[in-house]
């Protein structure tokens, strides 16, 4: 089992890294979904990643940079539950009828009777929720679920593998609010030094710096498991959700007291990223429930 990224993982992350550096700043994760930048990422491949013979490890990377940019386009439905065999803006609403994006898409993957169809946007009723993040707006489908083409999916792999997506973000959410948080804290002074020389802000940013680091790897064991069709997949899934989400939520709550006051204000780019971090959580299963499915799997 390998937990280092190849050589060409490295550098198709770093072309990653550096169209969503030009393509979404912060403002633009602000704003939400552009048409414009799917399209680019279609171009990219990254909307196609699985259909192209890439395994889920090779898509950690990945997506952890979307994390990083806060990409607020619905990258896990269309790659990982789609697989990007459609065509269009696609999002999807597995094991649930709340599905984020919605507003957006062509075509809504959906589950019906344990399996996967895609249905037109426009074939199904949609009801606005409210969310704390509104770069990634959420939507309760109230009707149309009868319509729609099967598509040739397993829904439990599909099901896992958003999970694994929601986890890899998570990590690159949780990296740039710790960077955001180290990088203010550079800068900030008090009693004539600045506040990262203090142990205080040091040991809290350099612990949720470690848990980001313990789930890495977990990360790409479960991507692993998913890659081998492994019998363990819904239990390493599980835990890289669940630690992941922990982490991440930690690094946004360490961020915050880091910043102080000015975290607080809307106004603050770490906003995004942390009401990103929150919705994550809560998508795909909470880290509690995650925990649950672990602990069935170790007892079973």
């Amino acid at each position: 089992m390998r937990f280092q990224p190849t050589a060409d993982q490295q550098l198709f992350a770093r072309t990653v890294r550096e169209l969503l550096e030009k393509e979404c700043p912060p403002e633009a994760a602000r704003a939400g979904f552009s048409g414009e930048r799917w399209a680019k990422l279609r171009e990219m491949g990254m909307i196609d990643m699985l259909a192209s013979g890439m395994t889920e490890i090779d898509l950690v990377p990945i997506l952890e940079e979307a994390g990083r940019a806060a990409l607020p386009e619905p990258l896990i439905e269309a790659a990982l539950i789609a697989g990007g065999a459609l065509d269009g803006v696609v999002t999807a609403a597995v094991g649930s009828r709340f599905v984020a994006h919605a507003d957006v898409a062509d075509v809504i993957v959906i589950e019906r009777d344990g399996a996967l169809y895609s249905v037109r946007r426009e074939a199904v009723t949609l009801q606005p929720v409210e969310t704390i993040d509104a770069a990634r707006p959420v939507f309760l489908i109230t009707g149309g679920l009868e319509s729609g083409t099967v598509l040739e999916a397993d829904r439990d792999l599909a099901d896992n593998r958003a999970t694994l997506g929601a986890a890899a973000e998570l990590l690159g959410l949780a990296s740039r609010s710790i960077e955001m948080a180290a990088d203010y804290a550079k800068e900030r002074h008090q009693f004539g030094k600045p506040i990262g020389s203090f142990q205080a802000v040091k040991h809290k940013l350099a612990d949720a710096l470690l848990h980001v680091e313990f789930a890495r790897p977990v990360v790409y064991r479960a991507a692993w498991s998913l890659s081998q069709r492994d019998e363990t997949i819904e239990r390493d899934v599980s835990m890289a959700k669940a630690m992941a989400g922990d982490a991440a939520a930690g690094a946004a709550k360490a961020a915050l007291q880091t910043l102080g006051a000015i975290g607080y204000t809307q106004e603050h780019d770490l906003h995004v990223w942390m009401k990103r971090i929150w919705a994550l959580n809560a998508a795909w299963g909470n880290p509690d429930q995650h925990r649950a499915r672990v602990a069935s799997a170790v007892i079973a």
